[in-house]
């Protein structure tokens, strides 16, 4: 009875040993657009493309959207049929949900290291980026990001690219429309203390001081609070002008509500956080008034914008909301510096990546400087009208000067 026991497991082992090693060699095998067996037979590669962003929780809504753009490019490279090497490839998803939180991020970070991933779309947090840039730095292996702190790119990495402007360019010109354009004197500034809320309102700040203006109060909250009586009722008393936010839309959404119903006058500001789809729903009719900027042109005024929105309708059967064609781009952009660079060995296509050229949906000239950030990066400052974002202006980036109409009303 113990010898066949034995004589089972052996064979129960043996068998399991067998059929792992058939599905490495499938994994590994896998090139575009063919199965598993049928891509062992052809010597093909797999090639994992990491990706990190919040998939639950209150900011999940911008990580399903960004990584919807990353699963279109990697589908699209895919029906390339992409030869790297001599051999064809099949890019592959491996995404992580790091719930906007610093500590998960890092841990994250690990596993993608361990799971050999050739290189990472994300995070997109800044608070999540800039610790787990330095786990994948040591790795040697490339980010690009959605974080736009400017922390981000000035640590001294090689491997640290961004996909948006970052908000020294966003912060700087936000502070200069509010003052030169809305002609506002009083101004009162809200971060939620994050390094993308706190990072972009100091940008503001600095700009809007740098204008001539007056910043006449600073407040910060969390970025979990919902309730803003307290604050919003100590800066009613200084009677401003407009009011940035420096955080996102679910806690932009309320303040823009509560601050309508303690009757100040004031318009919401705030960054590309607050420019999306929820916080219209979110703050319904008191979302008329809110200005927000966003990096980049409007979609239509994309190279290829209506293109893609076409897609990617078709693809998941919903509008573009703001991110996902960044998300595009990006992972377009480092499959080609992998296939410039004839390798996907992050150290073969890193200095490529880092003077790359592309042209995508969001910008026809896609390159970075020294430090990773882009070089072509417009601004586009958008309005609630008739529930609805409108355009009022759009500064750099390649765009027509005349979005700014409706600055002035």
């Amino acid at each position: 009875m113990q010898f066949t026991k034995l004589t089972t497991v052996t064979i129960a082992v043996a068998a399991a040993l067998a059929l792992s090693a058939c599905g490495k060699k499938d994994d590994a095998a896998a090139p575009a657009g063919a199965s598993a067996p049928a891509a062992a037979a052809a010597g093909g590669d797999t090639v994992k493309i990491g990706f990190a962003a919040p998939l639950t929780g209150p900011q999940a809504h911008y990580g399903e959207e960004y990584k919807n753009g990353v699963t279109l490019a990697i589908e699209d490279a895919n029906a390339e049929k992409p030869t790297i090497g001599g051999k064809p490839v099949t890019f592959e998803l491996d995404a992580q949900d790091d719930q906007a939180d610093p500590k998960t991020a890092t841990q994250l970070a690990q596993k993608l290291v361990d799971d050999k991933v050739a290189g990472i779309i994300g995070h997109f947090n800044s608070g999540c980026a800039i610790p787990a840039s330095k786990i994948y730095s040591d790795a040697g292996i490339p980010m690009i990001a959605m974080a736009t702190s400017p922390v981000f790119t000035a640590q001294g990495f090689k491997n640290t690219f961004r996909s948006m402007t970052s908000d020294t360019q966003q912060g700087s010109v936000m502070g200069k429309f509010v003052v030169d354009t809305l002609k506002a004197k009083k101004i009162v500034i809200v971060d939620d203390r994050t390094a993308y809320g706190q990072g972009l309102a100091d940008e503001f700040e600095k700009a809007v001081k740098a204008a001539g203006g007056d910043v006449a109060k600073r407040e910060f909250t969390n970025d979990k609070a919902t309730d803003f009586a307290a604050i919003l009722t100590s800066i009613k008393s200084v009677n401003p002008d407009v009011i940035f936010y420096g955080g996102a839309d679910a806690q932009s959404a309320p303040m823009a509500k509560q601050m309508k119903r303690l009757g100040l006058k004031a318009p919401l500001i705030s960054g590309e956080m607050t420019k999306t789809p929820n916080f219209l729903q979110l703050a319904g009719k008191e979302a008329e008034g809110s200005i927000a900027s966003l990096a980049g042109l409007p979609l239509e005024q994309m190279p290829k914008g209506k293109e893609y929105a076409d897609k990617y309708k078709a693809r998941f059967k919903t509008d573009v909301a703001t991110y996902s064609p960044y998300g595009y781009d990006a992972t377009r952009a480092l499959i080609q510096a992998m296939k410039d660079a004839n390798s996907t060995d992050p150290k073969a296509y890193l200095p490529v990546l880092a003077k790359i050229k592309y042209s995508g949906v969001t910008s026809s000239n896609w390159t970075y400087d020294d430090k990773g950030d882009l070089k072509d990066g417009g601004i586009t400052v958008y309005k609630v009208e008739g529930g609805q974002w409108k355009v009022m202006q759009t500064i750099g980036g390649g765009a027509a000067a005349p979005a700014a109409a409706s600055a002035a009303q």
